[in-house]
């Protein structure tokens, strides 16, 4: 049976699924807990006694550093939970099918973007 005429994934392969994405998770969350710590981070990089012009340019890129990095953290925490979301799918056994056509998604596409709910071609009428 090929994928085109499956209705879903086989047990079997939802649990290599599975297993990609948890340590997808478990990867994610690290990266996550990185970027937090550099824009939780308070130290002034010894810029005490230095001109105050270049204090004011060094303070003005640090807010600009912790807006990105806050926004890497937004980015990153809404992968996480697309990642949980898509082990609940796994569970419920409806991980993998389109949302849009109700057929199975390329298994080559959700090994690269395994919390994906969109086949090639929904994405595509997207357009």
């Amino acid at each position: 049976m090929t994928d085109t005429e499956k209705t879903r994934f086989s047990d079997a392969e939802l649990e290599e699924f599975k297993t990609l994405i948890n340590d997808k998770i478990r990867k994610a969350i690290e990266q996550l807990e990185l970027i937090q710590s550099s824009y939780k981070n308070d130290s002034n990089n010894g810029t005490d006694d230095t001109s105050p012009t270049f204090k004011a340019f060094d303070e003005g890129s640090e807010v600009m550093s912790k807006e990105a990095n806050s926004q890497l953290a937004i980015r990153q925490e809404k992968f996480i939970r697309d990642l949980k979301n898509a082990l609940v799918r796994i569970e419920n056994k409806t991980y993998g099918v389109c949302r849009v056509t109700g057929k199975l998604i390329n298994k080559e596409r959700l090994k690269l973007v395994p919390h994906a709910t969109l086949s090639i071609e929904a994405k595509n009428m997207q357009k």
